[in-house]
């Protein structure tokens, strides 16, 4: 099949807008309108390879997406479960962070179009809806704490059973650690940092010996009436978790005299 008709195929089920430049033998750059929310196009080339012609965007999307994400949190949690859907869904494999989809049949245009498809839904892990950040947040909190603090130390949803059988008064985490219990907090909004407040004035009623953190998703997005009070009843905060991960550990090992991982 001729470029001139392959190109013709892309657009008739893509769009008009799509182009296509040789870039070398066997190779070509395809040029679409298709942004990611950033403003940079996907980058797509069709090329011939071991006897089959495929799409590939040469590693670009992942490598684009570790910009404002680290490449391991593209592998965990949320945002690994969307990544892995949306390669399901339209028979894009990842070959070691590059996504190649195979053409099938001389079937150009449909093939251009999964892909197109698939690169669009994978992006979405940088835009996620504020209900899906703080789901996939949470998620990463619970995989930090739990990866780095040494096994049966840590306890979820820890409510104390003497005084509240009931679990109205609860914290995110409970470390044990030598010097006694820590309290971790993940706050991702202002009713989560207004509940925490709560909750640490209630264990102080209590008389109860703590340490206590709170990591914030992004504390700047906190009102600052909540954060004041939070301030006041909360001994350690993180202003986020990816800038603070070993900062988080030091001080767990400092104040609760134990080796984290």
């Amino acid at each position: 099949m001729s470029v001139k008709t392959i190109t013709q195929n892309f657009r008739q089920k893509v769009c008009d807008q799509v182009r296509v430049e040789a870039e070398g033998v066997d190779r070509y750059r395809v040029f679409t309108p298709f942004l990611f929310e950033d403003g940079d196009h996907l980058v797509v080339v069709l090329k011939h390879e071991d006897g089959r012609w495929m799409l590939s965007d040469e590693g670009h999307t992942f490598m684009h997406l570790t910009y404002d994400l680290e490449d391991k949190d593209l592998r965990s949690g949320g945002r690994q479960k969307i990544i892995s859907n949306a390669l399901s869904a339209f028979s894009v494999e990842d070959r070691n962070g590059e996504l190649i989809l195979s053409i099938q049949n001389d079937q150009y245009g449909d093939a251009l179009y999964s892909y197109v498809q698939a690169l669009l839904k994978i992006s979405d892990v940088s835009y996620l809806s504020r209900e899906r950040v703080r789901s996939t947040f949470m998620e990463d909190v619970h995989e930090f704490v739990q990866g780095h603090i040494p096994e049966g130390h840590v306890h979820s949803d820890w409510h104390d059973p003497t005084h509240d059988p009931d679990s109205k008064y609860t914290a995110d985490f409970m470390i044990e650690s030598n010097s006694g219990p820590i309290l971790v907090y993940a706050l991702s909004n202002d009713d989560r940092v207004s509940n925490a407040t709560i909750n640490l004035l209630m264990f102080e009623k209590w008389g109860l010996k703590f340490r206590s953190i709170g990591i914030f998703e992004d504390q700047e997005e906190i009102n600052r009436k909540a954060l004041a009070k939070f301030t006041d009843v909360c001994e350690k905060q993180f202003s986020n978790l990816h800038g603070n991960k070993d900062r988080f550990l030091k001080y767990v090992q400092e104040s609760g005299g134990m080796v984290t991982g």
